[in-house]
């Protein structure tokens, strides 16, 4: 199976990279791993992150409440910028509406409190060195200036890795993170077969699209729980999510025997 993924990923243009662990066995292989990719939406698991260990830290509450105005207002992901000027949320609302929906000015209100400088201090603390967060959403001066958000598929599967182990911040704030991630609500990628099984087994997990960019990476639950990265830059983002569903079936059917598969299949 492994030379048969990776054979599908060679055959996809541009830049990819892709991280499997098996939770329970810890096996797994790599393709391309230690790839800095431009980050889209997956660096806001490292801001979410930071919410946590700041709440920790006693300088953010989730409970505050924060006012979303107009002029914080960037497009879509999201549906803050949709609603009235002035809508009053807490910090947990802005952090669920970050991941469940990708809120992309959820996330740049999020910036604003916690600070960018503070955010990657926070991002190098828990050890991620490759990972970079330089520019909010929808900042076309920056990212006209070659001023990008960085990540790699190794790093963020060590996130990931760190919630379901319980030692992301803390064991309370690594569980309250994976259950806000299980509601996510773009699901075109990763689950797109496997919320089709008869189970349909939960999974913990975030996108990330930009032009010529697609990424999806998380934690697919069942009887053999494994985490997963898919990271794309300059490439054929629909075959890429295509590969990806592909892929992700392939994966949970060999970690999960037995399971039955997709009605009329």
């Amino acid at each position: 199976m492994k030379d048969e993924i990776i054979q599908k990923l060679e055959g996809l243009p541009g830049k990819i990279s892709f991280l499997y662990e098996n939770l329970k066995t810890g096996e797994g292989f790599f393709y391309h791993e230690q790839e800095p990719m431009l980050a889209a939406s997956v660096i806001k698991l490292f801001v979410m992150a930071a919410a946590f260990e700041k709440e920790k830290k006693g300088t953010f509450r989730m409970n505050d409440i924060f006012a979303v105005k107009k002029e914080d207002w960037v497009p879509s992901c999201g549906a803050l910028t949709y609603l009235h000027d002035g809508i009053l949320v807490t910090g947990m609302d802005l952090v669920t509406l970050m991941i469940i929906f990708s809120d992309n000015t959820a996330t740049n209100v999020l910036i604003d409190i916690l600070g960018m400088k503070e955010i990657n201090e926070t991002i190098k603390e828990l050890g991620f060195r490759q990972t970079l967060l330089q520019r909010k959403m929808y900042d076309t001066e920056r990212a006209a200036r070659g001023i990008q958000n960085y990540i790699t598929g190794y790093e963020t599967g060590r996130l990931l890795k760190m919630m379901y182990d319980g030692t992301l911040i803390d064991k309370e704030s690594s569980d309250t993170m994976i259950s806000i991630l299980k509601n996510q609500q773009l699901c075109s990628k990763i689950p797109f077969y496997l919320q089709a099984l008869p189970e349909s087994p939960e999974i913990a997990h975030k996108t990330g699209e930009d032009t010529g960019i697609t990424h999806d990476v998380g934690i697919v639950y069942g009887k053999e729980p494994f985490l997963v990265c898919f990271c794309g830059n300059e490439t054929d983002t629909p075959a890429f999510e295509r590969i990806m569903a592909e892929i992700s079936l392939e994966l949970y059917r060999e970690a999960n025997k037995g399971i039955q598969e997709i009605e009329g299949e």
